[in-house]
């Protein structure tokens, strides 16, 4: 028998899933509580027990598919990759993680539009971003020229733009060539040993 947690985890899940499927299909706008409740199978009142309010579970739909974009990059990126590697690695998994349907409108369009600029930041700083950042600094970037915060910031907003170009249907192939080689040029030379 379930636990009550277990039912409270269970039902969340539910909701941010059916949620998800209509935000995508819809938009945030046209997507209402009543749809969610019913695509998830429970009654409205159990939606607002488990979420303020539509725009809170927008933002647990958000928070999610920022999680599994980070996800990915910690996996393509292992501690034991050397350095540049992890960081041209993790490049490619943000755009190949960008590709699951409906994730680059949710986190670049709808996200910023829904909950604004400063907070759907605060999501992804918490998320791809912190990868980002953390691969810079231990690639050594920046090399006390420039902000590493700063430089990865720019970075960040490279990679977005790619992911949007990609989505909106620019060729994938030369898109992530231009990043690649936008990324080995911020790293430099390779140094020999």
């Amino acid at each position: 028998m379930a636990t009550n947690r277990e039912r409270t985890e269970s039902t969340q899940l539910a909701l941010i899933e059916a949620a998800r499927a209509l935000f995508v299909s819809k938009g945030y706008g046209d997507t209402s509580t009543p749809e969610i409740a019913s695509a998830a199978g429970i009654t409205r009142g159990a939606l607002y027990h488990h979420f303020a309010d539509k725009r809170d579970l927008f933002r647990q739909v958000l928070a999610r598919e920022a999680m599994a974009v980070a996800a990915d990059i910690e996996a393509a990126a292992p501690e034991q990759l050397g350095p540049r590697e992890a960081l041209l690695q993790g490049s490619e998994a943000y755009l190949n993680a960008m590709t699951v349907p409906g994730r680059t409108r949710l986190l670049l369009v709808d996200g910023p539009a829904v909950l604004g600029m400063a907070e759907a930041m605060a999501i992804d700083d918490a998320n791809a971003a912190q990868s980002l950042r953390e691969g810079l600094k231990r690639a050594g970037m920046g090399r006390g020229e420039v902000s590493v915060d700063a430089l990865s910031q720019l970075l960040s907003a490279a990679f977005d733009r790619a992911a949007l170009e990609i989505d909106a249907g620019a060729d994938a192939k030369e898109v992530r060539a231009a990043m690649r080689w936008l990324v080995e040029q911020a790293l430099g030379p390779v140094k020999k040993r």
